[in-house]
This record gives C-alpha cells, structure tokens and sequence, in this order.
C-alpha cells in the first residue's frame, strides 16, 4: 500500500510543489473562468449586472460553503483511514459523501427555485437589479447538483492521489465556461442568463467526468456500496465546518459590503465592490489550490504517524506560503490599475472607486496566505475547531466588526481598510495557535 501510494512518498520541496502544482493550476483556472464570468458580464451588458452577480453571490456562498464542508472534512477523514490502512472503509465512506452531496444539492435546487422572490428580495435587491439578479440566480439553482460535486471532486481526486485529473477537470471546465460565455453572450445575445449557463454548463463537466473517473476500480480511491453510517457524515461537517464558516461568513460579510457601498456610492459602488472581490478570488486562488493540494499529505502522514515527514512537509509549506504572499502582494499593489481596467474601462466612475480602493484592499494579500493554509492544515489534522476560529475571525467575526465602525469614521476608505485589518489580526492568531500546537501535532 505505501510503496503505490503517491501521499506516502518523502517529499522534497520539488516533489511537494509538483504534486500541489494540478491543484493550484485547477483553482488558478476555477478563479479564472469566475472572473471571466463578471469581465464579460462587465463588457457585454451593463454595470447593473455586474452589480447583481454580487447581490446573489451570498447564495452561491452558502452553495460553496456546504460543498466544502463535506469535501474538506471528509477529504480529512478518508485520507486518514488511508494512511492507517483502512482502504475499504475510506472508499465506503468517500461513496457516502458524494450520495450525501448530490441530494442536498437537489434539495437546494428545488427550495431555491421555489422561494426565489423572497431570496433575492432578502438580498436587499434594488428594483433596477432584481430582474437581473432572479434570471442568473434561477438558472445556477437549477445546477446545483453539479455545483456540490465540482467541489467535492476538487477535494477528493487529490485524496485519491490523482491532483493531475483535477487539473485537467479544472481546466477542461474553465475553458468550456468561457467559450459559452461568449457564444451565449455575444453572438446570441443572451445578456446575463448566458452568463449563468455558461457557468452551470461548465459544473457539469467535472461533475460527469468526476462519476465517472471514480467508478473505476483501478483507482486506488473508488465508490463502493456505502455503509449508511451517520457518525461518517457528522465527522466530515463537523472537521469541515470551518470551511463552511468561511463561505457563510463570505456571504454574510458580501451582503454588508453590497448594502454600505448601496447606500454611500449607490449601484456604480455595488460594481466596484464586485471587481475588488472577483479579483480577489482570482488571486486567492494560489493560496487556497496550494492549501489544497498539501491538505492529503498532511492528513496522510498524521494518520500514519511519521512526524519527521509531517515536520518536513509543513516546513516546505511555510516557506512557500510566506514567498508567494509577498509575490501576490507586490503584483497587486503594482499592477491595481491594468488589473480594474479588465472589468470596465479607464476614467469611468465604476473604475474610478475600484481603483482607489484596490490599492488599499491589496494589502490584504500580505496575510491572507499563511491564514488560509493554517485553517486548511488544522482541518487536515481533524481540529476543526481551530480551523473555524480562524475562518471565523477573517471571513466574519473581525470584518463584520470593522464594516460596521469603520465607514463611520473613515467613509469609503474604511470599507477597504476592513479586510486588510481583518487579515493583519487573524494571522496573528494562526502564529500563536501554531505555537501551542507544535508539540500535541509534531509538525514543527
């Protein structure tokens, strides 16, 4: 088992970067195609409905939210039976969180679709922007499904040793979205229900392959008749609900950025708002496909107990992460202008206030890094407890606190001081937990 095993290896920081680099690449490229979704929305209809994907986007939060509680925590656990050499009983308990995860995405879909005047209304919806707001909101709903399976897919092909598939899934998915976008968009002139086709059609291509891809049993991690095991699902949203904090908190903490930019800048605030988040997500990604990616190896080596590579192995990941949180920093602080005038053009209001704001906002790059990988490793390790506080306090504890002092004292500015502060704090937390953690985890 351990010499076919590709989390069992000893890694070098070559062989860890190239074993995260399919993840890191498949999330570049799920960020991507996200952003590509609000460019042409931005350049093809109007700043209204640039506007509206933000209004909705805590639903697809909250849509995200629950598909990586399951993927992560389960992730967690499956690969940790795996390490202890328990292959039959993580392949059942793999088949029941996809079982698990397709009927709540069905659940989803037929409540959503269903309750969706109130649900967009509850957003705090203008009457400019409701229409546009219930068109993409109606059609995502309808793939949720394929939503709730992209992720869980995303998590568990690296468990099963194969983060080159999720590459090739995420690629494959990215490039399908954006070729429809634009057909949908362009051509057909479709306006922002395109948008949300081209987005549900390119779920459904990792959702298909991932079915497919896991049916076989030549894979070292495949479905296998499930046991109907209750504890199996309350360990993977219990070790996973930091993850479902974060997205959660993301929605909520939208909603707030949505109504204060509403009521100081009106809806062009709303738009800038959006491009500062989309761009945001995008380049978030490197931190969070690299969190990702490392998350198996981490939990492998825990279950097997082999401290010295579970040392090694997180002493490669810090040095990474505090690299690259430079690197994204000093790309966007340097390079804010070009990266807003993707989404609208120059001298316009809308780029005028996502200009200004994401000089600012950028510094939030600095921190953003350690305190996603520490959250994703304390998951890895089934503390899911530490994992939530930290999700917690970034994602909506410390920013909700400071979006509701912050633009009193400061106005705009105190909108995209929030974030940034949010993070500074956060990491200090994750510096100090991993301290008092070194000796129970042997990972320093």
């Amino acid at each position: 088992m351990n010499d076919i095993n590709p989390l069992s290896r000893n890694f070098t920081i070559q062989s860890l970067l190239k074993f995260a680099f399919p993840t890191i690449l498949m999330m570049i490229f799920m960020g991507l195609y996200t952003v590509v979704d609000t460019i042409f929305v931005a350049r093809f209809v109007d700043s209204n409905a640039l506007s509206a994907l933000n209004i909705v986007c805590p639903v697809i939060n909250l849509i995200v939210g629950l598909g990586t509680m399951l993927a992560t925590g389960g992730s967690a656990m499956v690969a940790r039976k795996m390490g202890a050499g328990e292959q039959r009983k993580a392949a059942q308990d793999f088949t029941l969180l996809i079982s698990a995860g397709i009927l709540l995405g069905a659940l989803i879909a037929v409540l959503g679709t269903v309750f969706i005047d109130r649900i967009v209304c509850g957003l705090g919806a203008s009457s400019i922007l409701f229409p546009y707001c219930k068109e993409y909101l109606f059609i995502l709903l309808l793939f949720t499904p394929a939503s709730i399976l992209q992720v869980l897919f995303q998590n568990l092909i690296v468990t099963a040793g194969r983060p080159g598939i999720g590459m090739v899934l995420g690629a494959s998915a990215g490039s399908v979205n954006i070729l429809l976008d634009y057909i949908f968009m362009v051509p057909l002139q479709m306006g922002i229900k395109g948008a949300a086709f081209g987005t549900g059609i390119g779920y459904m291509i990792p959702a298909v392959i991932g079915l497919w891809f896991f049916s076989l049993k030549k894979n070292t991690l495949h479905f296998r008749k499930p046991a109907i095991d209750l504890s199996v699902l309350a360990e993977s949203c219990t070790n996973g609900f930091s993850e479902m904090v974060s997205q959660a908190a993301t929605a909520v903490t939208t909603f707030l950025f949505n109504q204060i930019m509403m009521k100081l800048l009106g809806e062009n605030g709303v738009a800038a708002i959006t491009i500062i988040i989309y761009t945001q997500f995008l380049l978030s990604a490197l931190y969070i496909g690299f969190s990702m990616g490392v998350a198996p190896v981490i939990s492998y080596n825990y279950g097997k107990q082999d401290k010295k590579q579970l040392k090694n192995v997180f002493c490669i990941c810090m040095r990474f992460i505090v690299f690259v949180s430079v690197s994204v920093f000093a790309i966007a602080f340097i390079f804010c202008s070009p990266l807003v005038g993707i989404f609208v053009e120059m001298g316009t209001p809308v780029y005028v206030i996502a200009r200004n704001g994401f000089s600012i906002f950028s510094f939030s790059f600095l921190f953003c890094g350690l305190n996603i990988f520490t959250s994703a490793t304390f998951t890895a390790l089934s503390n899911g407890k530490l994992s939530a506080i930290l999700s917690f306090l970034r994602t909506f504890g410390l920013i909700t606190m400071l979006l509701l002092t912050l633009p009193n004292l400061l106005g705009v500015t105190g909108v995209w001081l929030a974030v940034p502060i949010a993070e500074l704090i956060t990491m200090i937390v994750a510096l100090v937990f991993l301290r008092q953690n070194r000796e129970k985890y042997h990972y320093a």
